[in-house]
């Protein structure tokens, strides 16, 4: 028996974490492009890098918060309905899975996010996209499926118990 967890809820905190994430990240860049053309990193001799090292840093920043604004938009149009446990696992589903030790693991496999765990309810969810070996892996997998993941160094056998 799946938890009761607000799907929509659970998506809506991993929008509003990863928009945070990319306001602050934003906030960096804008500093460190502030860095860059400020007159006290003016090139005093032929070595001195601190100007070419702040616009490296903000143009590295900016880039980070390119892929983030992305990732929020994204997250803004994922599918939050609940899937019928007869379909097969996609962006969006909520699955439960059971491991050989009886331990039961909750994920969410959408497009951005993740590695990000969130509190639902006293249920830890972790984010998986279906770029990571763990989403690839569920992709597609039915409830039932027997399915052989990698959680870290140990690959684990598991067994597909809900979809939501």
């Amino acid at each position: 028996m799946p938890p009761k967890i607000d799907k929509q809820a659970l998506i809506a905190a991993l929008h509003a974490r990863l928009a945070a994430r990319y306001e602050a990240l934003v906030a960096s860049q804008k500093s460190a492009q502030a860095g860059a053309t400020h007159g006290e990193t003016k090139q005093e001799h032929a070595k001195d890098m601190r100007a070419v090292e702040q616009q490296y840093l903000a143009r590295g920043l900016a880039e980070r918060a390119e892929t983030l604004r992305d990732a929020v938009a994204v997250l803004a149009s994922l599918d939050a309905r609940d899937f019928d446990e007869h379909e097969p696992v996609h962006a969006g589903g909520l699955v439960g899975l059971v491991d050989e030790d009886d331990r039961a693991l909750v994920y969410l496999l959408a497009p951005a996010g993740g590695g990000e765990t969130i509190d639902a309810g006293g249920v830890t969810v972790t984010v998986v996209t279906p770029q990571s070996p763990l989403g690839a892996s569920l992709l597609g997998a039915n409830v039932g499926a027997e399915l052989e993941i990698e959680i870290g160094a140990k690959r684990r056998s598991v067994v597909v118990e809900w979809l939501r």
